[in-house]
């Protein structure tokens, strides 16, 4: 015996209201409220369940899987070696940051060893050809597909079998039986889910290009980057027309890493050694220092730009680019504080070069130079590079993986580092000056 129930649903967020409402409590979206009926059974005596046979890990059969490399090393590097078969990633990003540029230059690679069939929802194929033709991958083993209906995509996937599937974008896909809106956030959900069942189901690997939102975080539930196996941001810099590959979430590899393309009319070609191009424009001049940090496994060389002028003022500014702010105020307190230096005299600007951004206290060391550098009006000796943290006591304490920092910083003709008392640091041809609290750090400006 069943019974039906009536109500109405958003089809945006799926709020459920037993009468019919002009704006969704939830999502606050407007006439998206539409009613359905629903059946409920009374009896269970005759439901069926599936039987589950469950088997200990140790019986179940371990099979090899090798990653499927493209050859473009940064773009490897970010996936951890190379996509992984029956995988589930997406690719977000600005508008017009390269996306498609990057998915179809990657799946012209693949293609040369693996069967790739690339679906653009977005563009017309004429349009993928003008761009193909531009970037010279017209190759006639990869196949395309302007289709957009997320049950045709699954069908031909199903009886086909590709090796690898793109779909860009995910938010154009649609469903004849969905009831929720194209692009809606219920709509990626159900979208996702049903592509991550035929990843794992039919050991095809999925990879998807995504939208952002105008904070910058990928559109669409939460719950969308927790189904996924990886999530990798393309990203602008603001000097060059260099775009950072950033992974924020890989099952397959490690998270933060990083790889750098510059755009260029023929595509985006690979920029292997972003520290050459990072040091080409430094200067030695006062209020600036370099620093070194390690983003994923690279270490990266990045200048410390500070500028500090007396305030006209009642409230002087304090403006970070690049850092924490609170990091940068915190750091001028304790020179204000143990070296009488009148920071909160002065208005501070302060950024780091490039538009990278340090969320590492190992720039502590070179954030009290930078602005003390500028206070005095000396540069530091040149060729030089610091590395230490400062606590809130004024003393300067070591930093992790400062090995990996001084190789990468000797290849770049680095000859003196500044570095906590008591650091370990392993045989090196740069000369070594060591501090174990703030004071010391004035006999640098000592003239």
């Amino acid at each position: 015996m069943s019974t039906s129930k009536k109500h109405f649903i958003c089809s945006e967020c799926s709020y459920k209201s037993l009468k019919w409402i002009g704006c969704c409590p939830g999502c606050q979206s407007w006439d998206s409220f539409h009613e359905k009926e629903e059946y409920s059974s009374h009896s269970h005596a005759n439901t069926k369940h599936e039987t589950i046979a469950l088997v200990p890990l140790k019986e179940i059969k371990n099979t090899t899987q090798e990653r499927m490399c493209c050859e473009i090393d940064e773009w490897d590097r970010v996936l951890g070696g190379g996509i992984m078969p029956n995988s589930l990633l997406i690719l977000t990003g600005d508008p017009g940051i390269g996306k498609s540029t990057l998915l179809l230059q990657v799946s012209h690679k693949l293609a040369e060893k693996y069967v790739v069939h690339y679906f653009s929802t977005e563009e017309s194929l004429q349009q993928v050809q003008a761009r193909a033709q531009r970037l010279s991958c017209t190759t006639n083993n990869l196949l395309f597909s302007d289709k957009a209906n997320l049950d045709t995509i699954i069908g031909h996937a199903k009886a086909e079998k590709p090796d690898i599937l793109i779909i860009d974008s995910i938010q154009n896909c649609f469903s004849e039986e969905s009831r929720y809106v194209q692009g809606s956030v219920n709509q990626l959900r159900d979208t996702t889910f049903q592509l991550m069942r035929l990843a794992k189901d039919n050991n095809i690997a999925i990879l998807m290009s995504g939208h952002i939102t105008k904070d910058g975080t990928i559109a669409g539930p939460k719950t969308l980057e927790h189904m996924v196996d990886g999530v990798f941001y393309l990203q602008g810099e603001d000097r060059w027309q260099t775009r950072i590959l950033r992974t924020v979430k890989n099952r397959f590899g490690t998270i933060n890493e990083i790889g750098f393309f510059e755009m260029q009319t023929g595509g985006l070609k690979q920029v292997h050694n972003i520290n050459e191009h990072l040091l080409s424009e430094i200067q030695h001049s006062p209020g600036s220092v370099l620093v070194s940090y390690v983003e994923g496994s690279r270490p990266l060389l990045l200048e410390l730009q500070a500028l500090t002028i007396e305030s006209k003022l009642g409230i002087p500014q304090r403006v970070v680019s690049g850092l924490d702010h609170k990091q940068v105020v915190l750091i001028a307190a304790i020179l204000e504080k143990y070296l009488h230096v009148k920071m909160s005299a002065a208005d501070i600007f302060f950024k780091v070069s490039g538009g990278f951004k340090i969320k590492e206290s190992s720039a502590d060391l070179g954030i009290a130079l930078a602005l003390l550098s500028s206070f005095f009006q000396q540069p530091l000796p040149p060729k030089s590079i610091a590395l230490g943290e400062i606590n809130l006591t004024g003393n300067i304490q070591p930093v992790n993986q400062i090995n990996v920092l001084i190789r990468e910083a000797e290849k770049f003709g680095i000859q003196q580092l500044f570095v906590a008392k008591n650091q370990t640091v392993e045989k090196t041809q740069c000369k070594i000056k060591r501090f174990s609290n703030v004071y010391e750090l004035l006999a640098l400006f000592e003239s």
